[in-house]
């Protein structure tokens, strides 16, 4: 049973990428413990000068160390991802660097038609940053456009042919989970360079 964190990649109170990652946890609740994580409550970033992290974001952090793989679920604010979603990744980059080789599954929910494709196609251009460095799953994206009618009263997604492609993405994510951890394993020259990584120190 793999052990999973589903960050809700908005500060947004109603949201539906929160509903997103609660029917996830509860439809695949016999392949994986997911335990859903919030960034509504960590402080915006601000360069700390000790390169330490706030207590949310280290409690945050070291929830997706400890984690198998992770799955965030990003809504599309002006083409891009919220500014609290983006500010979470800094305090990441800056201080604890948790997302180093951990295998993501990026997933989005949005009121219109294109269910976020934009802002995971930045997102993935911010996870492959130097002090992110995660492994996203490469060629998979769930989309889920006019996301407001999406789900039923209990929460659950009413499309079978959207429940059908989140069933396969899902479980192609579980593979590469493993895939990469064996990979990871076996060569941690990347946890190596990018320990020592710092901007100051390349100017």
């Amino acid at each position: 049973m793999k052990n999973l964190v589903g960050i809700v990649g908005t500060n947004s109170d109603q949201s539906t990428n929160r509903m997103l990652l609660q029917f996830i946890q509860k439809h695949f609740k016999e392949q994986a413990n997911i335990e859903l994580c919030e960034i509504k409550d960590l402080p915006p970033f601000n360069k700390p000068k000790d390169r330490k992290a706030p207590e949310e974001v280290h409690n945050l952090a070291k929830k997706i160390q400890n984690a198998d793989g992770v799955i965030i679920s990003t809504p599309e604010y002006n083409h891009s991802v919220p500014a609290a979603l983006k500010s979470a990744l800094e305090w990441f980059s800056y201080t604890n660097q948790p997302l180093i080789d951990k295998p993501v599954m990026i997933t989005g929910a949005s009121y219109g038609r294109l269910g976020s494709s934009r802002s995971q196609t930045h997102l993935r251009q911010m996870l492959d940053a130097p002090e992110l460095k995660a492994r996203i799953m490469p060629s998979s994206e769930f989309l889920l456009g006019f996301s407001l009618q999406a789900f039923d009263d209990d929460g659950n997604l009413k499309d079978e042919n959207k429940i059908k492609e989140l069933q396969d993405i899902f479980n192609d994510f579980i593979h590469f989970v493993d895939i990469t951890n064996q990979l990871v394993s076996a060569k941690k020259s990347n946890q190596e360079s990018v320990k020592y990584f710092s901007w100051e120190l390349n100017k």
